[in-house]
């Protein structure tokens, strides 16, 4: 006989929790039998017709470490079990919760070492409009760190649309960290006051971000990236319009590690604002009634590359994401294909194994985009004219695909940025020449 305890817990442990818990996107929990029960009808339509759990790249293209989707003996397990009216069953050791245990704050298996805050809760005013707001987080440490995660922080992530942090070292003590205003709202504010912050942004540690469905950033043993002691965190919080006032307290959970960074991760955007902006063909416009492919096509002059993590993005009109590379051998690395792209439910897409990309490999990401009536996902009636923009308002696009890697040497790295055409995020990591000094990046692959 089916039970909750031995057999439906651990899909809802695997497959479901992540977004179903409290202060996450999903608007209800399941931790527990009775969250599950009560919504079992609706759990067995939407696990049969696959809309739940969400993951949309497909499997026969690439395969991921994350795949959250149920297989067909999993979708049978939870039907069959409702038709049978839920039976509870034991816990398979008294007391023993089948469901991974929750760690207030954070998504990770552990509390974070370091949480990252804006000072106070936020007001997000219910008058439907679209809100892009940037937060300055300055902080001191003792000494610098090794991460090992980091992760996007929110106590109420259901009223925002995305977000993006970088990590900004700031070593010059003269610089002053905190003589500058906290958060600017770049929808209301005067813009010019972002100029404030330029003193702060010489450098880049790293660049990460959170979007619908993705979760905290871990590393494999060895690799990971070095926080620095002083600096600032610009954190941009893109709220989604609200028909009533809201708050939330957003941050930075960093995870730290005591074992030697070996190979460092670093990000790649590439895309609207990011590696390639100007090479995307054609010229980013799609006119009213129209379904329209880009593509930007890149090649890796510098060193080979291992690719941790690929996510894409594109906004409420894109229909289709592609992206693969072409070795010099004539093979294809086939990275990410969504054929049925929605922007409610994206990914950080995490590779089984590490991905090498050889030196000389040429990149190629293709995104397609119906804008027409006919897409009931466009936000505009009648449609009208599309363009790229810099601020990802979402009745706008964006075109791009960003990546983290790691290299062989502790010297090499490779960061992240957000591209806005069809952006897709990569981690991966450069394995620089033996016995010379790492060549100087080209703009065509260039760590941002």
């Amino acid at each position: 006989m089916l039970t909750y305890y031995k057999d439906i817990a651990p899909i809802i442990s695997a497959k479901c929790i992540s977004c179903h818990k409290p202060g996450e996107s999903a608007p209800f929990s399941l931790l527990t039998y009775d969250d599950v029960v009560k919504r079992a009808g609706f759990i067995s339509k939407v696990v049969e017709s696959r809309f739940m759990p969400p993951w949309k790249a497909d499997p026969h293209y690439s395969s991921f470490a994350n795949d959250r989707s149920l297989s067909e003996k999993e979708i049978k397990t939870i039907v069959s079990w409702v038709k049978a009216k839920t039976p509870e069953g034991k816990p398979v050791t008294s007391g023993q919760n089948p469901v991974s245990p929750v760690v207030s704050g954070t998504s990770y298996n552990r509390a974070p070492d370091l949480t990252l805050r804006v000072p106070d809760t936020v007001k997000i005013p219910g008058d439907n409009v679209e809100r892009f707001i940037i937060y300055k987080i300055p902080f001191e440490l003792e000494d610098s760190v090794n991460i090992e995660a980091i992760e996007f922080y929110c106590n109420n992530k259901r009223i925002i649309h995305h977000a993006n942090y970088a990590i900004h070292p700031v070593e010059d003590t003269s610089i002053n960290l905190y003589n500058t205003i906290s958060s600017i709202n770049l929808t209301e504010d005067d813009r010019k006051k972002y100029d404030q912050y330029i003193p702060y942004k010489k450098r880049i540690t790293y660049y990460a971000g959170w979007i619908p469905g993705s979760s905290y950033e871990t590393y494999p043993k060895g690799f990971g990236w070095v926080m620095p002691k002083r600096g600032v965190i610009l954190l941009t919080v893109h709220y989604s319009p609200l028909p009533k006032d809201d708050t939330t307290l957003v941050g930075v959970n960093f995870f730290f590690t005591k074992n030697k960074v070996e190979r460092k991760v670093k990000v790649i955007s590439f895309g609207s604002g990011g590696i390639g902006e100007r090479d995307i063909w054609p010229h980013f416009f799609i006119p009213r009634n129209e379904v329209k492919q880009f593509r930007l096509t890149l090649t890796n002059p510098g060193e080979d590359m291992s690719i941790l993590y690929v996510w894409p993005h594109m906004h409420y009109i894109g229909k289709i994401f592609t992206a693969y590379a072409i070795k010099p051998d004539g093979d294809t690395i086939q990275l990410v294909h969504i054929p049925r792209w929605d922007f409610r439910w994206q990914e950080i897409y995490r590779y089984k194994r590490l991905v090498k990309i050889p030196r000389g490999s040429v990149l190629t990401i293709e995104g397609t985009y119906d804008n027409t009536a006919d897409n009931p996902f466009n936000p505009n009636n009648p449609p009208r004219p599309i363009s790229s923009s810099a601020t990802t308002i979402s009745t706008r696009t964006a075109v791009g695909r960003t990546g983290r890697s790691a290299g062989t040497s502790s010297r090499s790295t490779i960061r992240r940025r957000r591209p806005q055409w069809s952006r897709s995020w990569m981690r991966s990591s450069r394995t620089p020449p033996r016995r010379r000094k790492p060549r100087r990046k080209r703009p065509s692959f260039r760590a941002l």
